[in-house]
């Protein structure tokens, strides 16, 4: 299955968390931040995510980190 299908079934599922410019998931394939903001900033508003993702515990510093646009917007996506 490609990746964008398996991010666009991800996000149907409840979230893992919410902050101020994104709503956090758990997907098959890492975790996925879907921006909720109005217009997606480019570049992609990595340093941002991984900022927000403290505030509900997740320290992806380390993460390899890609973007993906998809039917609900934009999602960062991180993963090992």
């Amino acid at each position: 299955m490609p990746i964008r299908e398996l991010l666009e079934d991800a996000l149907q599922e409840p979230s893992i968390g919410n902050t101020s410019c994104f709503t956090w998931h758990a997907t098959p394939v890492g975790i996925a931040a879907l921006w909720t903001g109005s217009t997606a900033p480019t570049p992609p508003p990595f340093d941002n995510a991984l900022k927000e993702g403290l505030e509900v515990g997740l320290d992806l510093s380390r993460e390899e980190r890609e973007f993906h646009q998809v039917s609900q917007g934009l999602v960062l996506l991180f993963h090992s």
